[in-house]
């Protein structure tokens, strides 16, 4: 299984310097990727801008959005040209993990629809796959640039139709907010989904999990993660909070059981925006 790790873009207090110098240290320490999340109305940096940052200064690592809420993005040769940019600069680079979200706040902050935000994602990458392709619908010219790698796509959520979506477009499908424990019993969901569409080849099976490491770990997963949830409410959000990883050991367990749950690739996203968590995670994920 190989293992990323996530920028510290989401976390509201984070700096340029840290976000770039994390990119750099994630790409020199071997990780297989370099993942960010998405909200609109939050404190955060926005993903792809960020990943775009994080082309800049790295070589080889993988670019992801592990996801991107794509509904709340109204207008999508925009948000084609943005994506095949990244992918391009990068040198093929980038995997665009998408889902239609769930914070209605997001979509009413750009007067996007709330309620038919999955049909509106199906018929984006539809679209995006078209510009993509170079079709440009009787315009002068396509809308460019042509991306190197396709972009690889992937799709996140527990739903059937976002299992679907992996099965029919994804190269890769994101099992956000579960467990390996959880992830068992989705794999198994999952498979009998795809099974149905009749697909062959699975897609790359990704998680996400969070962590911070350190005396102050504690206080920065919590800090943190009750924040970002706080419109779950503060018991759920609490919850989320507790499970981050905090201890090496904590990592190192959570890595292998993950990887014997049939994960593909394990993402961790940090709770601390201090780019040491880079090399603290890289010295539990060579001991694991």
């Amino acid at each position: 299984m190989d293992v990323g790790v996530g920028l510290p873009s989401t976390i509201p207090d984070a700096t340029g310097s840290q976000v770039v110098e994390w990119a750099r240290r994630a790409d020199e320490l071997g990780f297989s990727t370099l993942g960010v999340l998405d909200r609109l109305v939050y404190g955060n940096y926005d993903p792809l801008v960020a990943l775009a940052a994080a082309a800049a200064v790295t070589k080889r690592i993988k670019l992801a959005t592990t996801i991107l809420i794509a509904p709340y993005r109204a207008d999508v040769a925009v948000l084609a040209k943005q994506v095949a940019s990244i992918d391009k600069l990068s040198g093929g680079r980038l995997v665009l993990g998408m889902s239609a979200g769930g914070r209605e706040d997001d979509f009413e902050a750009t007067g996007t629809e709330f309620g038919r935000r999955g049909r509106a994602l199906d018929a984006m990458v539809e679209r995006m796959r078209a510009i993509w392709a170079g079709e440009h619908d009787g315009l002068d010219r396509p809308i460019g640039p042509t991306p190197q790698s396709g972009p690889r796509l992937a799709f996140g959520g527990h739903s059937k139709y976002a299992v679907r979506r992996a099965g029919r477009w994804g190269w890769g499908w994101v099992a956000s907010g579960s467990s390996p424990a959880g992830l068992d019993r989705l794999l198994e969901f999952a498979r009998e989904t795809w099974a149905e569409q009749g697909v062959t080849t699975e897609p790359r099976k990704l998680a996400i999990h969070y962590y911070a490491l350190g005396d102050d770990a504690e206080a920065h997963a919590g800090r943190f993660l009750q924040d970002y949830y706080s419109y779950l409410g503060p018991q759920f959000a609490g919850k989320i909070a507790g499970g981050a990883l905090k201890t090496e050991a904590e990592v190192a367990g959570t890595i292998e059981r993950y990887a014997a749950a049939g994960c593909d690739e394990l993402i961790l996203i940090p709770c601390n925006p201090d780019p040491e968590q880079v090399d603290l995670l890289a010295k539990v994920r060579g001991a694991a």
